[in-house]
């Protein structure tokens, strides 16, 4: 790629789409709470009830956000620290389709090996997260999220320790 090419593909990454959304969520969740704060205050029984509703899912849209942007930014501090030390699983080796996923047998080969690492050394952050990618590769995204939350769990109770 070139510079210019390059700068704007970390531009419009997955950072800059997270933060689009919970700017769109930002603009909605204001909108709607105006809307719903004329709801509940128009005195009718129905129109309050569709008032409170209102106001709840919107903030409960921002908690689901805010929690998956929390989460994001976690799962990438855990990536940098691996990348300082070296260590990011590598997967690059694995054969892939034409479409660019890897191989069916070839991610439940390297999962099966993730999975033997970290039954091996269950207390290991550095493991649980190899396997979060092992199973993503293997097609299983909510194991794989399950496991990079035990990740990022294991290497904060790291850092308190520390």
């Amino acid at each position: 790629m070139s510079g210019g090419t390059e700068r704007r593909a970390r531009v419009f990454g997955p950072r800059f789409y997270a933060l689009l959304i919970a700017v769109v969520l930002l603009v909605y969740l204001v909108l709607m709470g105006s809307r719903a704060v004329t709801m509940l205050l128009s005195g009718k029984p129905l129109v309050i009830v569709l008032g409170v509703a209102v106001l709840v899912l919107p903030v409960l849209g921002a908690v689901l956000v805010a929690d998956q942007i929390r989460f994001g930014v976690r799962t990438q501090r855990l990536a940098g620290r691996l990348a300082d030390e070296d260590a990011l699983p590598d997967h690059s080796h694995l054969p892939l389709r034409p479409s660019g996923r890897v191989r069916r047998d070839a991610a439940d080969e390297w999962f099966e090996q993730k999975r033997a690492e970290m039954e091996r050394e269950p207390e290991d952050w550095r493991v649980w997260f190899a396997l979060a990618q092992a199973y993503d590769l293997a097609g299983d995204r909510n194991r794989g999220r399950q496991a990079m939350r035990k990740a990022i769990d294991l290497e904060q109770r790291e850092r308190v320790r520390d």
